[in-house]
């Protein structure tokens, strides 16, 4: 049985306080936790504050930067074909390439220790723009399954 269609466009994004951009907005909430959104906005804006003293440049574009480095293109999407279970390479949509690369990038800064979460946010977010760090390894590696797995992409619907 098919699940029920999900519109993308009924949910009313809210841009973010500062920057007015829904892309930040967005990556904030994917950072708070527990419902506590004032801290995961404390912490995004301290790592802004940190970008903008270690880069000397605008922490929005080194974001922006970071986000484009660490969305992969393709991903590969597990099928059963006659009772073979293959993974078939397919393309990414945006809000899934979005949503990757926030998640990769929180995922990174939260793994990293001894420093504060603002810190390691900061350092993660320039890592990936300059196209290194733990969220660009992880893109490397879904794109180097997708490649072995090139053979099966003719299963693709």
């Amino acid at each position: 049985m098919r699940k029920k269609q999900v519109y993308k466009n009924r949910k009313m994004r809210q841009p973010d306080i500062v920057f007015q951009s829904l892309t930040v907005g967005r990556f904030i909430n994917y950072l708070m936790y527990e419902g506590k959104k004032s801290i995961a906005e404390k912490i995004f804006y301290g790592a802004f504050e940190n970008i903008k003293k270690i880069t000397q440049q605008e922490p929005l574009k080194v974001f922006e930067k970071a986000m484009e480095n660490a969305s992969p293109l393709v991903a590969v999407v597990s099928r059963r074909v006659g009772g073979a279970n293959y993974q078939i390479p397919m393309e990414v949509r945006p809000e899934r390439k979005f949503f990757l690369a926030s998640h990769w990038i929180i995922a990174a800064a939260r793994g990293k220790k001894g420093k504060t979460m603002a810190e390691n946010l900061a350092e993660e977010i320039i890592s990936a723009s300059k196209n290194e760090g733990a969220a660009i390894k992880k893109k490397q590696d879904m794109h180097r399954v997708a490649e072995a797995n090139r053979a099966f992409a003719h299963f693709a619907r």
